[in-house]
């Protein structure tokens, strides 16, 4: 390890599918830091492989080979009860269908990660109201998500991933069922995210994201093709002078 503290490393973490003639290499040997504050934004076409390692570096699946590490704790040996606990902990996901429980209220959705990793209720729903309040929902509490606009229920499912302040934010394509005001809404949210030193994972084909990043890679075929730092001028913060 260097002495800049890393949210995320990997090296030569791999998904293959399938061998011989039928081998597919959705993610190979992949090596990645990720430095705590770093906005990074990770672009390829469809079926490159960005989802899959998405889902690999925040414990949603295993690799085939490899190392990973989070927050400086290896994680990629860890037993199927571990793996759970370092999900609640310490990453956050945002997901481009959202998933949220449409029986609960928005309050409810983001308090229940909380009461999962052992909060008491009144923390749980303290911390939740807090949340909603920061991503500009707190009138939208006692609502069904089915009450709730795409752009809303993103932002209900940003604050869900928040409550349990996770060392890394994943979010895999966040603004793909957002039209374009909810979209420079979200983004937004995600510049303050930045400004506040939240580090962020972002999988996305929109360009709008991708032009305020930190970092941006590029990945073909499972592997990192480009790796470029953006100018300090740039950043997700700039997210926050978005007009709309």
């Amino acid at each position: 390890m260097t002495g800049e503290r890393l949210a995320v490393r990997a090296r030569g973490l791999s998904k293959h599918h399938g061998d011989g003639p039928a081998l597919v290499r959705a993610v190979d040997e992949i090596n990645l830091d990720v430095p705590s504050g770093q906005a990074l934004v990770i672009m390829g076409p469809s079926g490159c492989g960005k989802s899959t390692l998405l889902h690999l570096l925040g414990g949603l699946d295993r690799a085939t080979a490899g190392r990973l590490w989070v927050g400086g704790t290896r994680v990629d040996g860890l037993g199927e009860r571990a793996l759970a606990r370092m999900r609640r902990r310490a990453v956050g996901f945002v997901f481009q269908a959202f998933h949220l429980v449409e029986e609960l209220t928005a309050l409810q959705n983001v308090e229940l990660p909380a009461l999962l990793a052992g909060a008491s209720p009144p923390r749980a729903r303290r911390r939740a109201g807090q949340l909603l309040d920061r991503v500009g929902l707190a009138a939208r509490a006692g609502h069904l998500p089915a009450a709730m606009s795409g752009g809303e229920r993103q932002r209900v499912a940003v604050a869900r991933a928040l409550v349990n302040e996770p060392l890394v934010l994943l979010a895999d394509e966040p603004t793909g069922n957002l039209d374009s005001a909810a979209t420079r809404a979200v983004l937004r949210l995600f510049g303050e995210l930045r400004a506040a030193g939240q580090t962020l994972v972002v999988v996305t084909h929109d360009d709008r994201v991708a032009a305020f990043a930190d970092r941006l890679i590029t990945m073909r075929d499972g592997s990192f093709v480009d790796d470029v730092r953006m100018p300090a001028a740039g950043g997700l913060g700039g997210l926050l002078n978005l007009g709309g």
